[in-house]
C-alpha cells in the first residue's frame, strides 16, 4: 500500500465511534450501501479485511495500526493550520489509569485545554495495560507503570502515586479494635476498582500472606462509589492518599496502617517523532505530575 486514503480512514474511525455503519451513514447523509462500498474500497487497497461486521463492528489489528496513523496524521494538519484558522479540533486519545485520571491529570493538562482546539479520547484502564493501548494505536500517549519505551518510542519518569489502606473510624472499631492482622483481615470486607486491579492482592500478600480468593471483595468500578462504600463503613480499601486528602483531614478516613505504603511508579509513553501539539503535551504532563506524585528515586 504505496498511498494511505485517509478520506476513508476516517470514514472507518467513524464508523467505529458511531458503533455502527447505520448511524455513520446518517451522520453523513449518504446512504448505508455507499459507506459500506467505500470500507470494501479500502480493505481492497490494503488487501486486508480493516473492520469486524460485528455489532458493533470493531478495527482488525491492521485496522487499527492505520487509524493509529490517522491520529498522528491529525495531529500533524492541526499544527499547521492552528495558526492560521484556530478552529481544526483535534482528537488527542490518551490511555490511562483511573486513579490519575480521578486525581492529578485534568489539572497537569488544563493550559492545554485552555489553549488549544482539542478534543480528548480517555482510555480508562489498569496502569499494568495502558500502554497496550498504544502499542495497538488506539492511543498517542499512555500513562503506564512500565519503565520501558515502546519501539520507535520514548518514555518520562513522572512519580509515584502513594497508596495506603483506609476505612472509615466506625469500621476500624468493629473490624479492627485488635489491630490490622491476618485474622481480622479475613473477616472485613474489602473494595478492589475491578477484577483485574492487584493493588489489595499484592499488598495483603506481601505484608500479612493472605492469597486473592481468601478476601471478601467487592468490585466496585467507579471513583465516586469506591470512596462511598469506604465512607458508609461498607469496607476498607487500598487508594491514592492524593485522592481521599480531605477525608484523611476531616477524619472521615483514618490511615489503618500508617506504616506501610505501596507505591505505583508512573511514566509517560508516547511515540517519536512527536508533533508540536503532542510536545506541548508531554510537556505539560511531565512538569505538572511533579506537583501531584512522590518524585522518588526509579525502582528496578
Amino acid at each position: 500500500m504505496k498511498n494511505v486514503d485517509y478520506k476513508s480512514l476516517r470514514l472507518l474511525d467513524l464508523i467505529i465511534k458511531e458503533q455502527g455503519f447505520e448511524k455513520a451513514s446518517a451522520k453523513l447523509f449518504i446512504t448505508q450501501s455507499a459507506v459500506s462500498q467505500r470500507v470494501k474500497q479500502l480493505e481492497n487497497q490494503v488487501g486486508s479485511l480493516l473492520l469486524t461486521r460485528t455489532v458493533p463492528p470493531k478495527p482488525t489489528e491492521l485496522g487499527q495500526k492505520l487509524l493509529g496513523l490517522l491520529y498522528h496524521v491529525d495531529l500533524i494538519e492541526h499544527d499547521a493550520f492552528d495558526n492560521e484558522s484556530g478552529n481544526h479540533v483535534v482528537t488527542i486519545p490518551i490511555s490511562i489509569n483511573a486513579d490519575s485520571l480521578a486525581t492529578w491529570f485534568l489539572s497537569a493538562i488544563k493550559p492545554i485545554l485552555d489553549d488549544r482546539a482539542i478534543r480528548l479520547d480517555i482510555k480508562v484502564d489498569d496502569e499494568s495495560r495502558t500502554l497496550d493501548y498504544l502499542l495497538k494505536g488506539e492511543a498517542v500517549g499512555a500513562i503506564s507503570m512500565q519503565p520501558l519505551p515502546a519501539v520507535g518510542g520514548t518514555c518520562d519518569y513522572l512519580g509515584a502515586m502513594d497508596y495506603i489502606f483506609v476505612s472509615s473510624p466506625a469500621f476500624a472499631e468493629k473490624y479492627f479494635s485488635k489491630g490490622v492482622t491476618k485474622e481480622t483481615l479475613l473477616r472485613a470486607p474489602v473494595v478492589s476498582f475491578n477484577h483485574s486491579s492487584d493493588m489489595h492482592h499484592i499488598f495483603l500478600q506481601e505484608y500479612f500472606r493472605l492469597t486473592p480468593g481468601s478476601l471478601n471483595s467487592h468490585i466496585v468500578p467507579s471513583s465516586e462509589a469506591y470512596i462511598q462504600l469506604v465512607l458508609q463503613n461498607s469496607a476498607c480499601c487500598m487508594i491514592a492518599e492524593h485522592q481521599i486528602k480531605h477525608e484523611l483531614e476531616s477524619g472521615r478516613m483514618i490511615n489503618l496502617v500508617p506504616e506501610l505504603v505501596q507505591q505505583k511508579q508512573l511514566y509517560w509513553h508516547r511515540y517519536q517523532p512527536e508533533s508540536g501539539t503532542l510536545q506541548r503535551i508531554s510537556q505539560a504532563i511531565i512538569n505538572n505530575a511533579k506537583d501531584y506524585l512522590t518524585q522518588s528515586p526509579v525502582t528496578a
